[in-house]
């Protein structure tokens, strides 16, 4: 019977253990690679907000080409070179998570035995960046209207639910579900999620009312910006709170360590989350704090999503049979 250590030969060739991650993958190499689209959507994220804050949304004010007739950015007496670089390099960056999908994708395919839902959840990531780049084509077209703007951002954390998921389930086995925890606190914890994913609708809201919303003259929702801001500030200590009561109970009743270190770093999130928010409400919103705080809001995401696996077990991953070998090409001397 194979093991891990004789599942796949070792190479020191850095390009060959590339190769081999996608072409003979093992459960360990098909995590790196879902990590890798979970870090990539993390980062789309940050670069999105980049885009909002610098008023780059209109930086390449045409869909696919950036400009009527170019792909890549060009001189343009309209629009400032750095703003269309900014808003290029978010677009490149789609093109990278949309490769990272292709491969974990064709990783989930080769691994042996096949897993038939790690392929479904592979095969979600590649075809949700084809929607994500569809609509961020709308975003420009509608000359970025909130409603397609909160849309683009929105599909990141949906994005996130296959790529962390995938993540988790590549390390474990394929045995029915067996509870960790009491049914209530696993239901705590999808209301924790839910809680999560409001906070994170109800920012949009903030973000298409607010200063930032992608270029000086795109159009605002007509919302009060105070009122919007205390919705998500409500939303988001409802948050704390189901957090907090989660992780009491999850000591009052002997929960597993690794579901107590899940609840407790999404508690810590949450509070510099906070703080980033409130000390971005008065002073002004800068830029910078405002790119940090949507990013500080999808790593709450995913520990949230984290929370949810952790209160379950599989059972362990099964043992990786050897595929087989890649061709080679002659060496010569």
């Amino acid at each position: 019977m194979a093991t891990r250590s004789e599942a796949v030969p070792t190479s020191r060739n850095p390009l060959a253990k590339a190769r081999d991650a996608v072409w003979r993958p093992t459960p360990g190499s098909l995590r790196l690679l879902a990590l890798l689209g979970v870090i990539g959507n993390a980062g789309i994220v940050a670069t999105g907000g980049a885009v909002r804050v610098t008023k780059s949304g209109l930086g390449c004010p045409t869909w696919p080409k950036c400009t009527g007739d170019s792909l890549v950015p060009t001189h343009s007496p309209e629009h400032p070179a750095l703003n269309m670089a900014i808003e290029f390099g978010n677009r490149m960056l789609t093109f990278a998570v949309l490769a990272i999908g292709i491969l974990v994708f064709v990783a989930a395919l080769r691994l042996r035995p096949r897993r038939k839902d790690l392929v479904w959840w592979a095969l979600a990531q590649p075809m949700s960046v084809v929607a994500q780049a569809v609509i961020g084509g709308i975003v420009v077209l509608t000359k970025l209207h909130p409603a397609s703007v909160g849309l683009h951002f929105l599909i990141s954390p949906a994005l996130l639910i296959f790529c962390v998921g995938l993540w988790v389930r590549a390390g474990e086995g394929d045995a029915p579900p067996r509870p960790l925890v009491a049914p209530a606190l696993r239901a705590l914890a999808w209301a924790l999620a839910a809680a999560c994913g409001l906070v994170l609708v109800a920012g949009t809201v903030v973000t298409g009312t607010g200063p930032h919303a992608g270029d000086a003259d795109s159009r605002r929702w007509g919302f009060n910006i105070e009122d919007v801001t205390r919705v998500h500030s409500v939303l988001a200590w409802i948050t704390v709170a189901l957090t907090v009561a989660m992780l009491a109970a999850a000591y009052r009743t002997g929960a597993p360590p690794a579901l107590r270190r899940r609840v407790a770093e999404l508690f810590a999130l949450e509070l510099a989350q906070g703080a980033i928010g409130y000390v971005q409400y008065f002073t002004g919103v800068p830029a910078p704090l405002v790119v940090l705080h949507m990013l500080g809001a999808v790593l709450m995401w995913i520990a949230a999503l984290r929370v949810i696996f952790a209160t379950r077990d599989r059972g362990p991953a099964p043992l990786t049979e050897p595929g087989p070998e890649p061709l080679r090409t002659p060496q010569h001397a």
